[in-house]
């Protein structure tokens, strides 16, 4: 069963089983500091293993004292100035241990190594935005890539009701099946987008489909006046992090044992890149400063 979606204060969270934490997504500083005590009472209440918090770097301190530590941090990620830090506080031993920090520092040398300078070809694929008649195939889409996932995108439900808020989903079709599909999470009031739910058929695979994408969803929320793009993607996974890394995106950290994806609790890794800044063309309009066309 999904994680559910809750309020305290005006700060909202997830929490359940599944993913065995708290996350503290977006903090209402009027909340703070009762909301520390209210997070460890739910977290003791559901013998949860961590509180999983991302915070404006001013309140960072006060969650450190409080037990947490750092993992990541991203500079610039409230209205384009105000640093957010990503905090673990753990109530599990085996919980804060990483199972794998070989393949951890593997993937993340391999990774950086690759980083910048990313030709993107095109792809004998149409590339369109989704439409809520798209949700039923999206959600086919994840269930077969993954068993499980924080976020209930095996529901086309849950597709489209995001799709009437805050998100864009970008689509790579062959005839009429889908082959790929990523999301944008906008967070306009903070001038931020989490670039995330990346998936791409088995067959489909090796083909450049990740990085098509990212870089079609770079260009679309410039043009949404965003100025910070940041993911938090599988410590494990040599792709998705190679992806990341080859669009210039940097390095924020790890967050360990934090999300129950795939079948399994893994560490998580932050990546971030500032969007470009729109220039005025010679129409008049606002887009990006590139030379990439939709």
């Amino acid at each position: 069963m999904p994680d559910k979606l809750e309020t305290i204060g005006r700060s909202q969270i997830q929490h359940g089983p599944e993913n065995d934490r708290v996350y503290l997504m977006h903090l209402a500083p009027e909340d703070m500091p009762e909301i520390l005590v209210k997070l460890n009472d739910l977290a003791g209440k559901n013998q949860y293993g961590k509180i999983f918090a991302k915070v404006p770097g001013e309140f960072s301190d006060t969650f450190v004292a409080d037990g947490y530590t750092v993992e990541a941090r991203v500079p610039d990620f409230f209205h384009g100035e105000t640093e957010a830090v990503f905090l673990g506080k753990y109530f599990k031993p085996e919980r804060e241990q990483e199972p794998k920090p070989e393949l951890v520092d593997e993937v993340l040398a391999v990774a950086q190594s690759k980083s910048g300078g990313e030709t993107v070809e095109e792809l004998p694929y149409k590339f369109r935005l989704a439409t809520p008649q798209d949700a039923e195939s999206i959600a086919a889409v994840y269930r077969k890539v993954f068993a499980t996932y924080p976020f209930p995108i095996h529901d086309p439900a849950y597709i489209a009701d995001t799709m009437a808020s805050n998100f864009l989903y970008f689509t790579l079709w062959e005839g009429e099946e889908l082959v790929a599909v990523a999301s944008c999470e906008m967070y306009p009031e903070e001038k931020n987008v989490e670039m995330t739910d990346f998936a791409t058929l088995p067959k489909y695979r090796g083909k450049g489909t990740a990085v098509y994408l990212l870089e079609r969803m770079e260009q679309v929320m410039a043009q949404h006046e965003l100025k910070m793009a940041y993911t938090i993607a599988r410590a494990y996974s040599f792709g998705m992090n190679i992806t990341f890394a080859k669009l210039g995106y940097v390095f924020g950290g790890t967050l360990t044992r934090n999300t129950n994806i795939a079948g399994s609790l893994e560490s998580m890794n932050v990546w971030y890149k500032p969007l470009p800044e729109l220039v005025s063309g010679v129409d008049g309009e606002m887009t990006p400063n590139t030379n990439f066309e939709f």
